[in-house]
């Protein structure tokens, strides 16, 4: 059985290029780490070590491995249902206006239960009492019931839908457009909601509900989209338009059964696409990447 002499023994190939090495240039050893992957990879490794042994490479520390979480630090379902639920209520310095807005809706709709509504079917004349926009009342020296009806809401299933509405809304807006901006352009598109109402229902209406300023959300989106004032690659813009686009018709098209107040939602829709969304972009920033086409 043979053995292999010992890598640096005399007379060994490693040896050997260690001594040819020893007497190139330095110019040259530099010329042959640089571009070892011209060469065999021991034509490289010879040059390198002769660099070392010269003291002419620093000695550069190598990066620590990133560390790996453990089961106990690897973040859990709970963990994340209580992050979700801490940005659905609770302000923070990324998402401020989107939970104020939802807390406003929940502590009227407490109020009212407290009062003794009924938290499934409130008669007209409790909503009225608590702001619903009213013909005869808002045109008729009380137009602040076109803020206040926003935050009245017309049962629990009600409010349920229009805050998760609300939240998803604003998990895809307010990042973009900042705090200030989401809250006065949904005020805004809650009022536009709220008179094309008003125009279209000429005849008398009681509505209630954050759900026109929440289509004028949805125009918001569709104006960022189409301004390509969000982040996005062509084939997600497309994606993300395509889905605006079906929650806004298929909520139109439920609204067309049942009693829906479906002006309020064309008037937000149509006031945050054309108005108050295009207004929220001055002083904002585009966010188009650079694409081939």
């Amino acid at each position: 059985m043979e053995s292999s002499p010992p890598e640096h023994a005399p007379g060994s190939t490693a040896a050997l290029a260690a001594q040819l090495f020893a007497q190139k240039p330095e110019a040259e050893l530099l010329y042959l780490a640089q571009n070892s992957a011209r060469y065999p990879p021991a034509v490289g490794a010879a040059a390198v070590a002769e660099l070392n042994r010269r003291g002419l490479l620093p000695d550069t520390p190598r990066p620590a491995p990133p560390p790996v979480k453990t089961e106990a630090e690897a973040e859990t379902w709970p963990q994340l249902l209580g992050d979700l639920l801490r940005g659905l209520f609770i302000p923070s310095r990324r998402f401020l206006a989107t939970p104020l807005l939802i807390d406003a809706c929940l502590l009227i709709f407490g109020l009212m239960v407290l009062s003794g509504v009924s938290a499934s079917d409130p008669t007209g004349p409790q909503l009225i009492h608590w702001g619903s926009n009213v013909t005869d009342l808002t045109l008729h020296g009380q137009p602040w019931r076109l803020l206040t009806y926003m935050f009245v809401h017309a049962g629990l299933s009600h409010l349920l839908l229009n805050i998760l509405s609300l939240w998803l809304l604003g998990l895809l807006v307010e990042d973009r457009v900042g705090p200030l901006r989401l809250l006065l352009v949904y005020l805004a598109c809650g009022v536009g909601g709220g008179l094309a109402s008003l125009w279209w229902n000429a005849q008398g209406i009681n509505s209630v509900g954050a759900s026109g300023a929440i289509f004028g959300l949805y125009g918001l989106l569709l104006a960022l989209l189409i301004g390509k004032k969000l982040v996005l690659d062509k084939s997600d813009r497309r994606a993300m338009l395509g889905l605006v686009l079906y929650l806004v018709l298929s909520n139109l098209l439920s609204g067309l059964t049942g009693n829906i107040d479906n002006a309020a939602h064309l008037g937000g829709l149509a006031t945050g696409l054309f108005i108050a969304g295009p207004l929220a972009f001055i002083g904002l920033k585009g966010g188009e990447k650079v694409e081939a086409t």
